[in-house]
C-alpha cells in the first residue's frame, strides 16, 4: 500500500491503513509531504503490527508493538492494528497480551491536539 497511500487519502479516507512493511512514520512523511487536491496531507493511520510476530518470543514481538506504537505517534492520530488478519493458528493469549501491553503504554500527545480523555488520571495512577 506504500505507493499507493496518498490515492486512498485522496478519494475520500479519513484515516489510511499501513501494512507492516513501511513504517508509520514513513507513511505519515510520504502523506505529509504531498498534500492532495483538498490541502489535506496527513491523515491518522492504522496499523501495522506484524501478524507474522504473533508467533515469535514475546520479546521480539513486544519490541515490535512498541515500534509501531511510537512510530504512529508522529500521525495525527493512530488506530493501532494488526497490518493484516489474525493468523488462525495464533494463541488468543498472545493477542491478549498484545491488547493489554497496548493499553499500557502512554497516549501520546499530539500537536494542536489535546491529550485524550482520562490521560492525565491515567497517568497520575500510574506514578502513583
Amino acid at each position: 500500500t506504500g505507493e499507493f497511500l496518498h490515492h486512498l487519502r485522496d478519494a475520500g479516507a479519513t484515516a489510511v491503513g499501513v501494512d507492516h512493511r513501511l513504517t508509520l512514520a514513513e507513511a505519515h512523511r510520504r502523506l505529509s509531504a504531498n498534500p492532495g487536491p483538498d490541502g489535506r496531507g496527513a491523515v491518522p493511520l492504522q496499523g501495522n503490527i506484524d501478524p507474522a510476530l504473533l508467533a515469535a518470543p514475546w520479546e521480539v514481538l513486544e519490541a515490535h508493538v512498541r515500534d509501531v506504537v511510537a512510530s504512529g505517534a508522529v500521525a495525527p492520530g493512530h488506530v493501532v492494528n494488526l497490518a493484516h488478519g489474525v493468523p488462525p493458528e495464533t494463541d488468543a493469549a498472545v493477542l491478549t497480551r498484545v491488547v493489554e501491553l497496548i493499553h499500557s503504554l502512554p497516549v501520546p500527545e499530539r500537536e494542536g491536539q489535546d491529550p485524550a480523555p482520562g490521560a492525565e488520571t491515567a497517568e497520575r495512577e500510574e506514578r502513583a
